[in-house]
């Protein structure tokens, strides 16, 4: 069995503005110490594959500050998207490339942007789903055991009769809830979150993309075949250019009938927003996350980021205080989800040079 990495990493974070640009969105930043979240994401599969074995799907706006983060994985595994067309498409075309290498390979395909912790723990994981993988030919997804009733997470219903060595089968997946479902999902205690972290055989993924997207598949074929010739990239173009934008959750895996759910046992967070951020960071006796050249008085419960200007906070409570060069958010921090509303706004407005 040959393991092969695939980390997404076309998102432009917009959760995350004004720190988060389309050229440097949130996974080539530092939210959490000296690494950026993409670097974390590398670092943590250490031991496990060797770096020819990562491949980097992104897109043409950041590919370059990906190979000068990642300078260690070869710079043909980064592959760039012409457009973003959502998971189905990014998984799809690392599959043919995977497919040249080793076409019974199994890939684990992994956000660049989460946190985990317990990496031990992580690995153990995952080594465990790609050998149930492999010789079950199964789609296999990584659940997380809610701790809340959360509603900005999917969910996973799964039987609770272990098939084998924490697998078990998935029942149904579940779109992001409301609070009342998000409750009951979790007194009935088959439901877990969704990680977003898939592993399978390369054949059996495009077999799957083949019986339930049969256009991108064949869309992928004509990209397969241009492969380690001139007219690769035009052909990617041309049908990239073509296929719909959809997610592998909605496109396959709520369809397939050999989907595979293991219970984590490692920390996991996927930072979704400043006030993930906020949850996971280190606070001060105030309840304050602080960082940089900043006063605060009477300030309680709240996140402020001013490294390169001083920012006086005084009276506040509950706030997300984001001062960067060019650009200062204040926001409460029950409406963090609310900022990518201020990137649509630019958007609309032609303000390219703040995104």
């Amino acid at each position: 069995m040959e393991l092969f990495i695939v980390i997404m990493a076309g998102g432009v974070g917009s959760r995350f503005w004004p720190r988060s640009k389309e050229r440097k969105p949130k996974q080539l930043i530092r939210i959490f110490g000296e690494n950026t979240m993409i670097q974390d994401t590398v670092k943590r599969l250490n031991g496990l594959v060797e770096n020819k074995n990562i491949y980097v799907i992104t897109n043409r706006l950041q590919k370059l500050r990906i190979k000068e983060q990642l300078p260690d994985i070869p710079e043909e595994n980064i592959i760039d998207e012409p457009f973003g067309k959502n998971t189905a498409a990014c998984i799809g075309l690392a599959s043919i490339i995977i497919k040249q290498k080793n076409p019974e390979a199994v890939t684990i395909v992994l956000p660049s942007d989460h946190l985990i912790k317990n990496e031990e723990e992580f690995q153990k994981c995952l080594l465990n789903s790609a050998k149930f993988a492999y010789e079950s030919r199964g789609l296999v997804t990584i659940g997380i055991k809610p701790t809340r009733p959360e509603t900005g997470y999917g969910y996973i219903q799964f039987d609770e009769k272990e098939i084998e060595n924490n697998i078990h089968k998935v029942l149904t997946f579940a779109e992001k809830p409301n609070l009342s479902t998000a409750i009951r999902f979790i007194e009935s205690g088959d439901f877990l979150w969704n990680s977003g972290i898939f592993i399978w055989r390369v054949d059996v993924i495009l077999d799957e993309l083949k019986k339930y997207l049969p256009e991108h598949y064949e869309g992928l074929l004509k990209i397969e075949s241009a492969i380690n010739t001139n007219d690769f990239e035009s052909q990617l173009t041309q049908v990239y250019g073509q296929l719909r934008s959809i997610s592998i959750d909605y496109g396959v895996m709520e369809k397939a009938d050999n989907v595979y759910v293991t219970k984590a046992d490692f920390y996991w967070n996927d930072v979704g927003s400043w006030e993930a951020v906020y949850e996971v960071s280190e606070k001060n006796e105030d309840g304050n996350v602080i960082i940089g050249d900043v006063y605060s008085e009477k300030t309680y419960n709240s996140y402020i980021f001013s490294p390169r200007k001083f920012t006086a906070v005084i009276g506040a409570e509950n706030l997300i205080i984001i001062n960067t060069n060019d650009a200062l958010l204040i926001c409460n921090r029950n409406y963090a989800q609310d900022v990518r509303q201020v990137v649509d706004y630019l958007k609309m407005n032609n303000r390219t040079d703040l995104i």
